[in-house]
């Protein structure tokens, strides 16, 4: 089952965050709870840990891009 990764709102004001840095690369494993990316926003860094375990199938967004909030930025199968 496939499991898409979100860029989360992390404010009542946040539009968009920065992809900062990637913790796997597209067909490493990963585990729930495992830090998966580093978001950066105009308050705050934030790591977001991966919502569940599986492999990373597809990265949508290279580091230091700019990101819509609930835009998918990732697969986890």
């Amino acid at each position: 089952m496939a499991i898409s990764v979100v860029m989360p709102k992390l404010g009542l004001t946040m539009e968009k965050g920065t992809i900062v840095k990637w913790y796997k690369k597209e067909g490493e494993e990963i585990t729930e709870g495992e830090p998966l990316v580093e978001i950066l926003t105009d308050k705050v860094t934030y790591k977001l840990d991966a919502p569940a375990s599986g492999r990373l199938s597809k990265i949508f967004f290279p580091e230091e891009v700019e990101v819509t909030v609930t835009e998918t930025i990732a697969i986890i199968e």
